[in-house]
């Protein structure tokens, strides 16, 4: 552990404030982990035969009313590009589509059994990821890095006049439980 990490109760932490060093550092473990994060969604995703954008769309489906413009323009994509991945996903079986009963204009999508188990099998590879990684990172580090990602990530959003992204966040994460 590094020896100014935050909430660990560090003297050497508190006696000063961060320098350039510190900060550059600080940005590469971001980064890195962004990567990280990045290659092992990549991973899953492949090893059930779809990308991982195709993921984020079959995770849409699964958890609300999906329209697939306001997917993209959550996900700050094109609605051309979501609707190549939906035909893909038709044509690997994973979803189905039909006319809207309530709006002829409108089409639902819903995932098939198919669909069902890839993103079951998904869901339960992250599962392993947060037993086999997460629960044994001790409580206190885990919870000084949720609370300095949060101040972060406000901070940059604020510079950048982002607003508050946390309303866009991935959906399957639930919120931390106090």
């Amino acid at each position: 552990m590094h020896p100014t990490s935050p909430g660990l109760g560090s003297d050497l932490a508190a006696r000063r404030s961060p320098n350039l060093q510190d900060i550059h550092a600080a940005i590469r473990t971001m980064q890195r982990l962004s990567e990280v994060f990045r290659r092992r969604r990549e991973q899953l995703a492949a090893s059930v035969g779809i990308t991982e954008r195709e993921w984020g769309v079959l995770d849409g489906i699964s958890s609300e009313d999906f329209i697939p413009s306001m997917f993209a323009r959550r996900r700050d994509s094109t609605p051309g590009a979501v609707s190549k991945h939906l035909r893909q996903l038709i044509d690997k079986g994973l979803i189905k589509v039909a006319v809207s009963k309530a709006d002829g204009r409108q089409r639902d999508y819903a995932l098939t059994a198919k669909g069902r188990r890839v993103l079951a099998e998904l869901r339960a590879k992250r599962e392993d990821a947060v037993r086999e990684v997460w629960m044994k990172l001790e409580p206190a580090a885990l919870i000084a890095f949720s609370e300095f990602g949060d101040l972060l990530a406000a901070r940059l959003e604020a510079y950048a006049g982002l607003g508050d992204t946390r309303a866009e966040a991935h959906s399957t994460i639930p919120p931390r439980v106090s």
